[in-house]
């Protein structure tokens, strides 16, 4: 680090070094001046020496002279004062700006000598005397030669402490105009018995913090010479702002700004526009500054810990404060280049210290954490980027953001949306004759950034600590989020002492209490069911408790529990006969009819595992399932055959071998299955465009029968509709919660089940209990008129919550989630009316949920991580690929078992504040546009929130190479526009978040199992705006 770069830094502390008759000298405030920072000096002292003789001479641009400048020209705006301006310009009535010094007087109060007290510092700083008027277009700095304000006293006494603060809040909360002064008001709140609460507010762009230190001084000053008619013993000013930012505008120009500028060019280029930090609301298309804050302390054992940290590392307290706040947004956003915004004081001159102005500049700190680095390697980094920000501070905020040539939002702050600052300004003791004085922190309730983290260090007699507080955006978090947060920081700085050389990806971030909840409570789910049966013997003892009902019935036809069960085990015998034995692939390729239960329910008691095949399939899929499979045996129909492509299977037609198979015994067939043997192979899409068998047990499949059987309360006297294809694995889920429970299975027909008026009339015939359909189905369905409906399972796709309000009133509405790898079903979630968001519920029976980031650490609440599955239903694997079942299912982290695995979904979801599980979309369907990380189904919640729209999806489409666009198919009444559309999202979300195009559709189009088909979706007209289909 050079030695400019290092007293640079040095001033950034307010840490100020000269030469005296050759000897070096430095001033600084309490506790700023660290034994690390003396240390550097004494052995850097030779080359600041030679530094500070040269920068005497009268080349250096630096030291250029401050000059007094007329009040006859206009005179310009600083530029930290033109960034304020322009900040008012988008938001005249915002008082997110209005600084606050609160001061608690208790004793004998002269109120008239306060009053000329304040009018004698406004005489003394022409800061507190400007205003800022256009003039020829141009903002300028207007100064009264004289202003004088009237103190008012409003009388509180007996007033409870509530309507205190609210009235304090009122007064914080006023906006100014900026071309009227005063720009301050002075309020005195007599609350009796000599108590009084003073509030002065100033808009910030004439104020800074330092400055509040040199109001408490003067303050103290002036009052005891007013109070004992003596002379203020204060120096005259040598210059007032105006002459600073004369100054500054030439000085910060040519070669000096030139340099600073670029590198602020290279060390902020192609930094992402947005910290994707999770948020508990949407992000409002404009801000509302609203806000509150949570104060907290870090106590002095591990304050002293982390200066004891900083000293080994050769940096400061702030700059390890700076990586710890890094990994914690790391953490929380995923992502690993993060920015955040730190203030100067930008008083790196001796003339301008005592000036009451608005001084303060931003930085913009950018840190990577790519490679899950160390935190020891992430501090030195940390290190670097300050020493580098301060030796290049000089440049104003707003030139750094226009030279960059950014693309601006109104609904978010440029380049950082987190601010992160250490307060250092000397604030000094205010002591008055007679009087007690205690400043006052009080809440403005306005915000300027997402999330701010203020932090100061207090000296005590048993050591130091550090007090500060979370600002944030009440739009955008609840406090149960940010007192969270607060306990994560706290636990990271413990974990960051405790190993420094830990990586950041694997610190420590819960509180013991989160982590008992999320891995422990949350997952108390171990329920006794019949584990050592297999999925036939669970239907076997149902048909001994009810022989002779109706178990499954299709286009008229119908065969009872006994009936059922004496073909199943004629097949089975038949099976055996041909060498099917445990764990042996049979083959199912039949349409839908009774054939297709007993077929399922006969490859089952032989001992076999059966392999669904949809005859609708094109036949190169159907030729891959076959010859990956390897099937010894395919059941079929004899229509069916002429269909098949070239394999080498043995094929038995279920109807036309019927004959031959009915000579087989009607017992039940021995076989040595166990509950951890195969019960069936679904095949599911797959990333290579080939599809892969999972492979699941029969243990997996009793639970989830009993299970379902519970939750949805089914009876013996239910009717469980038969929806999904037999080659999706909500299939079995179907049929075992029917048949393990007594109730009736009813097939319906192609036709039948055709969602809209064929299915509604099914419904209504036959009287469907429990109905199991992905929304995008079921919302083609009309509620009115079918009182057996009981029981309504959605699953497949999220749920919109107009659904649940238009099917819910007087049935039971589920929302279930669950892989195939999982057996079915992993959640479930009862969803009722009120709910803005429907949840995929708590894990079901003998199933544990683990929701992990990148390194298989648990998140906390409310912050997105990939879903991880351990149960008793987890598949054996995948098919013939090893490397891909290693890759998914990994060894559990969180039990002593070696043997337990854990399967990673794909999915991102969430846990509530109330334990339920909230999901937030696939790891896959999450887009970048524009650097904007957008996940699609936050922009499909908004728009299924018009009271139009039926249902909505967002995708990205690439149409042109190289060039995404969000793309948004609606259903929706004729009358709806995609104008109205737009401006109703651009009312709620931020641009980017706005789709490119809009489609008005009919319906969707749909996959065989009813979920929408995201890949027939129609192409938008790229020169249009709108399209009906």
């Amino acid at each position: 680090m050079k030695v400019a770069e290092f007293l640079s830094y040095l001033n950034s502390l307010d840490i100020k070094l000269w030469l005296e008759e050759e000897k070096l000298k430095y001033q600084a405030p309490q506790g700023a001046m660290t034994p690390e920072i003396k240390q550097e000096i004494g052995t850097r002292k030779p080359e600041i020496l030679t530094f500070l003789r040269s920068a005497t001479t009268p080349s250096k641009p630096l030291e250029s002279v401050i000059n007094t400048v007329a009040r006859t020209e206009d005179l310009p705006l600083s530029f930290a004062q033109q960034r304020m301006w322009f900040l008012y310009q988008m938001d005249q009535q915002n008082s997110a700006y209005n600084e606050a010094l609160t001061i608690r007087l208790t004793g004998r109060l002269n109120i008239d000598i306060l009053e000329q007290t304040i009018n004698a510092i406004i005489q003394r700083h022409e800061s507190l005397r400007t205003t800022f008027p256009m003039v020829e277009g141009k903002p300028i700095q207007k100064i009264a030669p004289s202003l004088k304000i009237k103190l008012l006293v409003i009388n509180l006494k007996d007033i409870s402490q509530d309507q205190i603060d609210k009235q304090i809040i009122k007064e914080l909360q006023k906006p100014f105009d900026l071309t009227q002064a005063p720009l301050l008001r002075c309020t005195l709140f007599d609350l009796g018995y000599e108590n009084y609460i003073l509030v002065n507010v100033f808009h910030h762009i004439i104020i800074d913090g330092w400055s509040k230190g040199i109001l408490f001084k003067e303050l103290s000053e002036f009052y005891q010479a007013f109070l004992s008619n003596s002379t203020v013993d204060l120096p005259e000013l040598a210059i007032q702002y105006a002459d600073f930012a004369v100054w500054q505008r030439q000085w910060l120009q040519g070669e000096i700004l030139e340099n600073q500028l670029n590198y602020w060019k290279k060390q902020l280029t192609a930094a992402p526009p947005l910290l994707e930090l999770p948020t508990d609301k949407p992000r409002p298309a404009t801000p509302n500054f609203r806000g509150h804050s949570i104060s907290f302390q870090i106590n002095s054992e591990l304050t002293e810990k982390l200066k004891l940290l900083s000293q080994k590392s050769g940096g400061t307290l702030f700059m390890t404060l700076l990586a710890a706040l890094n990994t914690l947004l790391f953490r929380y956003s995923g992502q690993d280049d993060i920015l955040i915004g730190t203030p100067t004081a930008n008083r790196n001159r001796q003339e301008i210290e005592p000036l009451i102005g608005f001084f303060v500049n931003t930085l913009v700190l950018r840190n990577s954490l790519e490679g899950n680095p160390t935190f020891s390697g992430l501090l030195q980094q940390a290190r670097n980027v300050v020493l580098e920000a301060y030796a290049n501070q000089d440049v104003p905020f707003e030139q750094v953001v226009d030279g960059l040539e950014i693309e601006r939002s109104l609904s978010y702050n440029p380049l950082f949306q987190v601010m992160f600052a250490m307060q250092n300004a000397p604030l000094n003791a205010l002591e008055l004759p007679d009087l007690k004085a205690q400043y006052l922190a009080v809440e403005n309730q306005r915000i300027k950034f997402d999330l701010s983290l203020v932090l100061e260090e207090i000296e005590t007699d048993k050591g130091a600590y550090l007090e500060g507080f979370w600002e944030y955006d009440s739009d955008l978090f609840t406090p149960e989020r940010i007192t969270r947060m607060v306990g994560h920081f706290q636990t990271l700085l413990k974990g960051i002492v405790a190993n420094p050389q830990q990586t950041v990806g694997e610190l420590p971030l819960l509180t013991e209490l989160e982590k008992q909840q999320l891995l422990v409570e949350w997952n108390q789910t171990q329920t006794s069911y019949p584990d050592h049966y297999c999925i036939h013997q669970l239907f076997e003892e149902q048909v001994k408790r009810t022989p002779e009902a109706v178990a499954v019935v299709y286009s008229g036809q119908q065969l009872t529990y006994n009936e059922l069960n004496c073909r199943a085990n004629q097949l089975a015998h038949h099976l055996q006969a041909l060498g099917v034995k445990a764990n042996s692939l049979v083959g199912i390729f039949v349409e839908r009819s009774l054939d297709m239960i007993v077929g399922l329910l006969g490859i089952l008691k032989a001992g076999g595992a059966y392999v669904p095949i949809d005859p609708t399939y094109p036949s190169e899929r159907i030729a891959y399932m076959l010859d990956d499979s390897q099937l010894a045996v395919l059941l079929t129909q004899e229509k069916l055959v002429t269909s098949l492509p070239q394999h080498q299977a043995q094929v038995i037609c279920l109807d036309s071998d019927w004959k031959e198979i009915s000579t087989e015994s009607k017992s039940s067939p021995i076989t040595s299955l166990t509950p951890e043997n195969l019960a069936y192979v679904i095949y599911t899409s797959g990333s290579t465009g080939k599809p892969k068998g999972v492979l699941v047990a029969h243990r997996g499949l009793c639970n989830l029968s009993q299970a379902q059987i519970k939750l949805f309360n089914v009876q013996p006297d239910s009717c469980v509709l038969q929806f999904a294809s037999i080659s999706f694995d909500a299939s079995i889920s179907e049929i075992v919660m029917a048949l393990c429970a007594g109730a009736r299975l009813y097939l319906g027909t192609r036709e039948e089940l055709q969602p809209g008026q064929p299915l509604l009339e099914l419904l209504q015939e036959q009287e469907i209990t429990h109905l199991t359909l992905v929304p995008s189905a079921l919302a083609a369905l009309s509620s009115e008129n079918l009182p057996a409906l009981q029981n309504i399972i959605v699953a497949g796709e999220p749920c919109p919550p107009s659904l649940v309000i238009q099917w819910a009133n007087g049935r039971r509405f589920f929302n279930a989630y669950g892989p195939t790898e999982s057996t079915v079903c992993a959640t479930v979630a009862q969803c009722f009316e009120d709910m803005d968001m429907l949840p995929i519920g708590r894990p079901i029976a003998n199933t544990k949920i683990y929701i992990l980031d990148r390194y298989l650490q648990p998140v906390p609440i409310g912050v997105p991580g990939e879903l991880h599955l351990a149960s008793v239903g987890l598949a054996k694997g995948y098919l013939n690929r090893p490397e891909l079942t290693d890759s998914k299912f990994i060894a559990n982290p969180f039990s002593q078992k070696l043997s337990d695995r854990l399967y990673k979904t794909g999915d991102l979801v969430r846990y509530g504040n109330d334990g339920q599980i909230e999901f937030v979309g696939r790891i896959d369907h999450q887009v970048k546009i524009r650097g904007f990380r957008i996940e699609l189904g936050e922009i499909e919640t908004v728009l299924n929130q018009h009271p139009q729209v039926k249902e909505a999806i967002i995708i990205a489409r690439e149409d042109q190479p190289g060039v995404k666009r969000l793309c948004a198919y609606v259903i929706a009444s004729q009358n709806l526009t995609v104008s109205q559309l737009r401006l109703f999202l651009q009312e709620k979300l931020p641009q980017y978040m706005v789709p490119a195009f809009f489609v008005l559709l009919d319906a969707f189009p749909l996959t065989p199992n009813g979920k929408i088909d995201r890949r027939a979706l129609p192409q938008p007209a790229l020169e249009l705006e709108e399209i009906r289909g």
